[in-house]
Parts: structure tokens; C-alpha cells; sequence
């Protein structure tokens, strides 16, 4: 019989059914093996670009399907720093419409914007929202608690984070300081990597 996650190793961690589909697309699609220079200068053998999950439509589903199995139902909108938050938001809160599920999605940008509507938040955030802030991929955790520090000066209220791979492994110990709860969908150890290599 054949396996159901054919893109997947063997001996890799067992997943819930939706988190399993999802890793087998990222396998498929995401990720890749070789000699490469990460954004921080650091060199790896593995690379992610989870927008090669996020931009197709079986990846946004599975995705949407896993991110629905964890996010509180008090949320009420999700965004993060463009662009690596951008298809995760705008493809989760689309998929959630159609489920009765009512989120808001935003960008935060990389710097203000000095004319029209000004500031750097653009999309349907509200002041006092419940926000899910999230991202595609997080290494360091920067880019989130860029994200947190601009939603918070907006008006609105971080309430969860999620990725969709955590390769780093230092997001959690800066939400849990934030007092965020976090949940990434998948980590590099679920990947068959060690955290930060």
C-alpha cells in the first residue's frame, strides 16, 4: 500500500492528519536541500520558501485546515509584516469566510506611509481587535515582534502567533516573554532538522 504523505521521509515525528497534509506539501513544494545563505548571513543545507506551500491552492487549505484546529475563536482579524505574513493572512481569513469564520486581514508595512492613509498598517485592521499575527516562515522572531510592536501602537491587541515553520526556535522563548501564547504548525524538528541549522 502506498504511503498517504508520499513527499514525506520516513522516521520523522507522528502529526495530526491535517498538520501530516500539510508537511507533505511543504516537502513537495517548500523545501529545498543544498548549499544556501540564510537572510541572517548564516549558511544551511535546507531552505524554505513556504509561499511555495501558501500560493498554491491545495497549500492554503491545508494550511487554513491546520491553522483552524488552533486559533481562539475570539480572534477577529490576523496580519503581519509584508510580505512573508501576506498570502497566510489574506488566504486564511478567505478560506475562513467560507466556514463562517469572520477574520479581518491586514499587512503591517516595513515603514510608514507618509501620505493617504498614513501609518503603517494597511487592510482591515481595527483599533481593539483580537489579532492571530502570523507569518510564513520565522527564523529569529524579529519580523513577528516587529509586527506585535506596530499592531499594539495601532490600537489592537496581539493575541496568538503562529507560522507556518518555525526553523529557528527562538520565537517562542520571545512570545512567552511577551506573554503570547504561540503556536507554530510546524517546526524544523518535524522537518528532520535540528532548530537553527
Amino acid at each position: 500500500m502506498s504511503s498517504p504523505f508520499p513527499h514525506t521521509p520516513a522516521g520523522l515525528p507522528d502529526l495530526s492528519p491535517n498538520l501530516a497534509i500539510l508537511r507533505d506539501h511543504v516537502f513537495q513544494h517548500a523545501l529545498k536541500t543544498g548549499d544556501f545563505t540564510l537572510k541572517s548571513g548564516k549558511k544551511s543545507s535546507w531552505f524554505l520558501d513556504t509561499k511555495q506551500t501558501m500560493c498554491r491552492p491545495d497549500g492554503a487549505l491545508a494550511v487554513a485546515n491546520a491553522a483552524f484546529e488552533i486559533f481562539p475563536k475570539e480572534a477577529n482579524a490576523i496580519g503581519g509584516l509584508t510580505m512573508g505574513a501576506d498570502p497566510v493572512a489574506y488566504g486564511i481569513a478567505a478560506i475562513g469566510a467560507t466556514r463562517g469564520i469572520d477574520l479581518r486581514s491586514f499587512s503591517v508595512r516595513k515603514e510608514a506611509k507618509d501620505h493617504g492613509v498614513k501609518g503603517r498598517i494597511a487592510g482591515a485592521l481595527q483599533p481593539g481587535d483580537k489579532v492571530i499575527v502570523t507569518e510564513d516562515t520565522v527564523t529569529r522572531g524579529t519580523s513577528i515582534f516587529e509586527a506585535v510592536e506596530a499592531i499594539k501602537e495601532f490600537g489592537a491587541e496581539p493575541i496568538f502567533i503562529t507560522v507556518i515553520v518555525d526553523r529557528g526556535g527562538t520565537c517562542a522563548a520571545m512570545a512567552a516573554e511577551a506573554g503570547i501564547p504561540y503556536h507554530p504548525l510546524l517546526t524544523a524538528p518535524d522537518l528532520g532538522f535540528e532548530f537553527g541549522s
